[in-house]
């Protein structure tokens, strides 16, 4: 049996910038994703904190060092700059392997975006 779990967590960032006119996606400075082990144009679940919206999007690599986490296309319709969000990715494991599957956590400084 496989089962879907939480391989990936970056835990409370900030919106630095709301981009409607572009495709769609999130784009997340690249030591975040480094940090919390995810990688350009994976899936990913939005969570706001600010107003409950939740969304599925796809990340774009953004500039290293940057705190860049900019909602674009439709995506920037469910937060504003300020507002701070939960990003998510999950993993098909393996019943058993997902038992003992340790996901990748980061709790950046929310004020800069930046790992601690």
């Amino acid at each position: 049996m496989l089962i879907e779990v939480v391989k990936s967590k970056i835990h409370r960032v900030k919106v630095t910038e709301a981009n409607l006119n572009y495709i769609g996606s999130i784009t997340i400075d690249e030591e975040l994703l480094e940090a919390a082990n995810m990688i350009e144009n994976e899936k990913v679940q939005i969570v706001n904190v600010n107003n409950g919206e939740r969304l599925e999007t796809y990340i774009i690599k953004g500039e290293r060092g940057s705190g860049a986490i900019c909602l674009n296309g439709a995506a920037a319709r469910k937060a504003e700059v300020g507002d701070v969000l939960i990003i998510i990715s999950y993993a098909t494991l393996d019943f058993e392997e997902a038992k003992t599957f340790k996901p990748w956590i980061v709790f950046p400084d929310t004020e800069t975006n930046r790992v601690i």
